[in-house]
């Protein structure tokens, strides 16, 4: 296969090698401590959980990365980038094992998810750090492949650490605080792994580094707007479209989401296991659909062109929603996760295909900026709204049919658009 003999190729690259274990390391380490938290907020016996409850766990996993994320890039030039992955991985440690210590203490929820909110702040910085370091460890020719290999490893990776906590979880210890402790053990494993590279490999260059943070920090957020304005001309009025209708189909995939969350605590099982178990196919079951629109969307897009497969997208997804998540079932709702799953990512992957094709190479990067804040936050927002819906077993007819009519509409602007 043409991956595995690109990935043996990078791999004869030393540097390459131990950049790919530190990123391997600590997006292991963030699928258990992501798995341990939602758990511990969704599942604990001792813990009535609300829907409220689930946003301020998703806001406190997305938001870094919508309000960090843009200005990550401008410290890290100023920062040896294999300190960022020492120092920061070694923080990690710490924190998460004081968010093990405040799971098994009465201390209040602000404090547990300021601890939370933390940790997945330094991530933000660690994993730019590790895309603006591949130029430096392998040649400008396999640079492109470099980028497509390495950060779909890391999703593996934490993939592999999200099954490694549930595993954990419902086998070998009935406590979330064991699991964080697990993501404490392999965040240092991390920052043990960056020891291996010189400290000096990744850079930054020196004489490269602008010398006023502040003024950098603003250039950034005049960068982001300028994109905005970039985004807002007539040529490009196909991608923002499509940045928009992506916008909100995040949003539909974040409140049901959270009505799944409810519905495989409180109305399918009677124990905290069997709803975690549950909640564990359901991750399953749509990250597969994710491996379908991965393989169906190049096609789909290819004879429909980008923007009339969103459409097709979301129209099928507002018929099916209703039709299988209204019987409030867990078998039509594990069906559901896949169709979701491939709409949601066929769609995202048209909506790329979209912006990097209309969008200048100069300002391609801050649209991306732009488009990741808009896809978090949607996200945050979706839970928001889904926790003042939602009853406390997760069954809310108003809530599915919102969300189709949501999709619905999507359907039926984007393809007036592309009939225009």
């Amino acid at each position: 296969m043409a991956v595995v003999r690109d990935l043996r190729v990078l791999l004869r690259f030393q540097g390459f090698r131990r950049l790919l274990g530190v990123r391997l390391l600590s997006q292991g380490a963030d699928g258990v401590y992501q798995v341990a938290l939602a758990t511990y907020v969704v599942f604990s016996p001792e813990k009535q959980t609300s829907a409220a409850s689930i946003a301020s766990a998703m806001a406190v996993l997305l938001l870094p990365y919508s309000l960090v994320g843009p200005f990550a890039g401008v410290l890290l030039d100023r920062w040896r980038r294999r300190q960022v992955f020492l120092y920061g991985n070694l923080l990690r440690a710490a924190l998460a094992c004081g968010t093990a210590v405040l799971m098994l203490s009465r201390t209040p929820d602000w404090l547990f998810y300021t601890s939370a909110l933390c940790v997945t702040a330094v991530n933000r910085f660690v994993l730019a750090g590790l895309s603006a370091s591949l130029p430096r460890v392998v040649d400008r020719d396999r640079l492109v492949v470099a980028n497509s290999l390495s950060p779909t490893a890391g999703t593996l990776a934490a993939t592999a650490g999200a099954a490694l906590a549930f595993a954990v979880r419902l086998v070998a210890a009935d406590s979330d605080a064991a699991v964080v402790l697990l993501g404490a053990a392999l965040y240092l494993c991390a920052a043990l792994a960056s020891l291996r590279l010189a400290p000096e490999l990744l850079g930054p260059d020196r004489d490269l580094v602008r010398p006023y943070v502040g003024t950098a920090l603003a250039g950034t957020a005049r960068g982001l707007a300028a994109g905005v304005r970039h985004l807002a001309e007539p040529p490009r009025r196909e991608a923002a479209w499509a940045l928009m209708t992506m916008t909100l189909m995040r949003f539909c995939y974040g409140a049901l989401t959270v009505m799944v969350l409810m519905l495989c605590r409180y109305a399918w099982t009677s124990g905290s296991d069997g709803g975690l178990a549950l909640l564990g196919l359901a991750v399953g079951v749509s990250g597969a659909g994710f491996f379908v629109a991965a393989v169906v969307t190049p096609w789909a897009a290819g004879r429909l062109g980008p923007g009339r497969w969103i459409a097709v997208c979301a129209g099928a997804a507002a018929v099916l929603v209703p039709a299988l998540f209204l019987p409030f079932a867990p078998t039509p709702t594990l069906v559901a996760a896949l169709v979701l799953g491939v709409t949601t990512q066929g769609a995202k992957i048209a909506t790329d295909t979209i912006v990097q094709s209309s969008v200048e190479d100069g300002f391609r990067g801050r649209i991306f900026s732009v488009y990741d804040v808009l896809f978090n936050v949607a996200f945050v927002g979706a839970a928001a709204v889904a926790a003042l819906m939602l009853p406390s077993d997760g069954r809310s007819v108003s809530l599915v049919l919102t969300v189709a009519a949501v999709y619905a509409s999507i359907a039926a602007a984007m393809a007036r658009f592309e009939l225009q």
